[in-house]
This record gives C-alpha cells, structure tokens and sequence, in this order.
C-alpha cells in the first residue's frame, strides 16, 4: 500500500509541475534549438570524431584526450577538437525551466555550449595563446556559415575578442533567417566583464545583473533595445582603440 501511494505521490508531483510549466511555442522551439547549435569546423573533422569515442572518463569523470595523442593534433586539428569537445566535468544540478517566446528575447547569458562540461585549462591555454589565429578560423567559419555556433561565442567571450565586434554586428545583421539575439547577449557579457561603464550604470546592466537579477533575466526584443545594445558595443569597441 506504501508503494502505492508512494507512486501516486510522484505521479502527482510529476503532473503539477508539467502543468506549470509554460509551453514553447513552434517558434520558440525552433529558436532554442538554433541558439544551442554548435559551429563544427572542418578540419581533420572525421579524425577527432573519431579520436573523441575512444576517450575513457577519468575518476573525476573528465574526458581528455591523452597529452600524448593531443599535442599529436595539428594546430587546425586542435582548434576542430577544442570547438567540439570540452574535457572538464562540471555538472550543473541546477533546473532550467524553459523559457516561452525565447525568440523575442535578449537573455543575460548565452547558453551552455557543451552541457555538463567545460573546457580544461589546456584548451584555454589554447585558446590564450593562439588568440589571433583563433579568431581568423572562427571569422572565416563565420563567414562562409553567415551564423556564430554557441561553441564559437562562449570562445569569443574566453578571449575577449573586442576587435570582432563589428564583425559580429555584420553578421546580426545580415542573418536574414534567424535573428540570433545571442549575438546581442554576447556583446552585453563582454561589457559587463570588461566593465565598461557607460553600461554598467544603466537600467540594462541593473535588470540583468544586479543582485536582484538571475540566470533567466532578460530583456524583451524591439527595435529600440537592439539599437541602444549595438551602439552601446560599438561605443565601447571605440573605447578599446583609444
């Protein structure tokens, strides 16, 4: 009889929170997934796949590849592996609850690139120290694709790569199919982590990240907060020149 209840209390449980839970919409639903596509670059692409599977989790449940087959790699073939593969284990137990109408609205962080991992320190230093070169392969993947994958922001954010600002504007711009309002919360990250000031005292920075914000935080897409975002990120990639 305990089991029984037991079940019903779940059962239960289980069916009030689906009702509360908000459902996306065919636009919505599409959006998420987009805003969670990755960019795969194609260097030595079947090779890593490839080198990936055969990874074994470690006792902390990492995946890396051994020092010996990673510095192995060609630089092209290190950048393909490190965009595709993070080598961290960071489990993240916290419950994100969909978002209605995620496709008109400009979130305070771009999302997860690779689930419950993150890159290791190797691939950071990677990232670090080949920061130019990381930025013409992501540029010129960018360029043929007309899309910035998840993988590719969180990437831009690592480096602080300020220069690519107008190019990514570009890019916003002439994405004619999808709006990737990302692209604007990219730009609102690296304001707020290079602490530009004109955006740190405003109402955006005090919505999004003040302590009475959370990870969920938004603001609602129009054509006026687009504008004052890309200006504000163009005013502070002049700022960067000086």
């Amino acid at each position: 009889m305990k089991y029984v209840l037991a079940l019903l209390f779940v059962f239960s449980f289980t069916a009030g929170f689906a009702q509360r839970v908000p459902r996306k919409s065919k636009e919505s639903r599409a959006y998420h997934d987009y805003r969670l596509k990755p960019t795969v670059p194609p260097y030595g692409l079947v090779k890593i796949k490839a080198l990936i599977q055969k990874i074994k989790s470690d006792e902390e449940d990492n995946e890396a590849l051994s020092p010996k087959l990673y510095e192995a790699l060609s630089f092209r073939e290190k950048f393909t592996y490190n965009m595709i593969h993070a080598e961290s284990y960071s489990q993240n137990c916290d419950y994100m609850p969909p978002q209605p109408n995620e496709q008109i609205k400009i979130f305070a962080y771009i999302p997860d690139a690779f689930n419950e991992f993150q890159w290791s320190d190797r691939q950071l230093t990677f990232l670090a120290t080949n920061r130019d070169s990381v930025i013409a392969l992501m540029e010129g993947s960018i360029t043929r694709s007309k899309r910035v994958g998840v993988n590719f922001k969180h990437a831009i954010l690592e480096i602080n790569a300020k220069e690519m600002i107008p190019f990514l504007i570009t890019i916003y711009k002439g994405n004619k199919t999808m709006r990737d309002l990302d692209i604007l919360t990219l730009f609102l990250q690296m304001m707020k982590e290079n602490e530009y000031g004109p955006f740190i005292v405003s109402g955006s920075y005090r919505k999004l990240y003040s302590d009475e914000s959370s990870y969920r935080s938004y603001l609602n897409y129009n054509q006026a907060n687009e504008d004052l975002i890309i200006k504000r990120a163009m005013d502070f990639y002049n700022a960067t020149k000086k």
